[in-house]
């Protein structure tokens, strides 16, 4: 039996990513690392109280990481502010758990991501997913979805605009533009890991979603 991390648990995707891997009788034991610790109970999970600042390394002990940390420029308050989370701590985490032993790595990406984008947030998440795929995990998941659909705890103006664009809009939306479901990217997440295909496989939005199908 096996041990999941995830990073990000109290974010849309990881919450729903918690739940279906607490319920995956594959994983015997499934470690979140929070900075505070959560109300849920279950007796397969673990909670581990994470400072980013200072980071234990020995902490980081798993067979699949699932990433699902990240935040906005304007939620954290600047660029270089969004670039620590988004990219140091991220990677940061992918070199521990790669050091400890961990097989597998699924990162949230987002749609458009590319390194030698002129837009920051996209060269941000370009430059992260080069980063965890050279690490040399066995398996490196790297999903690009499009505006995430569920209950968030903060409002972001710029996804609830795109949001009603969208509906307006309607049918003309390409499928890979079109707002996807939170529980869907987490099922996807935790299917492909198990699929255990190797080196790294990258899901765009409209793949995300023909994945939680199946």
């Amino acid at each position: 039996m096996k041990t999941a991390l995830i990073i990000g648990a109290t974010g849309l995707t990881g919450k729903q990513l918690t739940y279906l891997l607490l319920g995956d009788k594959r994983y015997a034991k499934v470690v979140l690392l929070v900075r505070t610790p959560l109300d849920t109970v279950h007796q397969k999970l673990e909670q581990v109280v994470y400072d980013f600042d200072n980071p234990g390394e020995q902490m980081i002990k798993a067979d699949d990481v699932y990433c699902c940390l990240g935040t906005t420029i304007r939620k954290a308050g600047s660029k270089a502010a969004f670039y620590k989370v988004d990219y140091e701590y991220v990677l940061q985490i992918a070199h521990a758990a790669y050091k400890n032993g961990a097989k597998n790595f699924a990162l949230v990406s987002s749609m458009g991501a590319n390194k030698k984008s002129s837009f920051f947030y996209q060269r941000t998440k370009g430059e992260i997913e080069e980063a965890i795929s050279r690490i040399g995990f066995e398996g490196c998941y790297i999903f690009r979805p499009s505006i995430l659909k569920g209950h968030r705890n903060e409002f972001r103006p710029g996804e609830a605009f795109m949001l009603l664009l969208v509906q307006l809009l309607g049918i003309f939306i390409p499928k890979k533009y079109k707002p996807i479901a939170a529980g869907k990217v987490a099922k996807a997440m935790a299917d492909t890991v198990h699929l255990n295909q190797k080196g790294i496989q990258i899901y765009e939005s409209h793949q995300i979603a023909a994945l939680s199908l199946h």
